[in-house]
């Protein structure tokens, strides 16, 4: 969606308010996705010359558990603010969105924000136990018959001794 912003910009205590659906459907990060739509409350306003973007976006995220490998549904929601600016100042712009001929591309900025902003870890709970490094069993399921200490391979020379 292309918001025209040319009466925001240009009247102070001007605001605008939209609602966008942008589609995220086949954008993954590893194995997650967004298993429904993306909405967004999307509020441009003018406050003493200063153009403020604010977005309230909510989705449901489909995503594995980085321990223990189960899939989960998880409804995560987000608000997100920007400066916007006609112009990027020349000693750079990380502190500004560009709106450049007073026209702003919402759903590239809500993708950007959005994956920005999850987690770079989902837990199913936080005290998951993850699997088994030797069998590869769930131990939030229960505890699996591996030995829970394995002699040190290079002590097995000494072992022998102690045997005789």
């Amino acid at each position: 969606m292309v918001l025209e912003l040319k009466k925001i910009f240009l009247n102070e205590n001007e605001s605008l308010s939209v609602q966008a659906e942008p589609d995220l459907s086949g954008v993954t990060v590893g194995m997650n996705t967004f298993s429904g739509p993306v909405k967004a409350d999307i509020t441009v306003s003018n406050h003493a010359g200063m153009v403020v973007y604010e977005a309230d976006v909510r989705f449901r995220y489909h995503y594995y558990c980085d321990r223990c490998f189960e899939p989960f549904d998880k409804d995560l929601a987000y608000r997100f603010n920007h400066i916007l600016v006609t112009k990027l100042p020349d000693e750079g712009g990380d502190d500004y969105i560009e709106a450049p001929d007073y026209m702003l591309e919402t759903d590239a900025l809500l993708r950007d924000d959005i994956l920005l902003e999850l987690p770079s870890k989902f837990l199913c709970k936080d005290s998951c136990k993850g699997l088994c490094p030797k069998c590869g069993k769930n131990l939030n399921m229960g505890r699996c018959d591996c030995p829970e200490k394995e002699p040190d391979p290079r002590l097995a020379a000494l072992s022998k001794l102690l045997e005789e």
